[in-house]
């Protein structure tokens, strides 16, 4: 649930620094092709990046979104921090 979600999270920020760039592309495509693999239905997966940095390869994470629009999978980008969103 949410709480598991939360708690991976906050785990995390006790292990990793977080820094530029903000590249989305490697991650959108390697969930992608993990979930190109699932060819019967049975699986769905659900990628969520939570960043507190403005997307740095924009034009190819638009592209790889668009290409793993076909695939089972959602993505879920929230911006956190003090970052301008604004226009992504």
């Amino acid at each position: 649930g949410i709480e598991g979600v939360l708690e991976s999270y906050l785990q995390s920020l006790r292990t990793v620094q977080l820094y530029g760039p903000t590249n989305f592309a490697p991650v959108i495509n390697q969930v992608a092709g993990t979930a190109a693999q699932v060819t019967d239905g049975s699986q769905y997966h659900v990628l969520l990046i939570i960043t507190d940095g403005v997307i740095s390869d924009m034009l190819q994470t638009k592209e790889a979104i668009v290409t793993a629009s076909a695939l089972p999978m959602s993505i879920i980008i929230v911006g956190v921090g003090p970052a301008e969103f604004e226009g992504e």
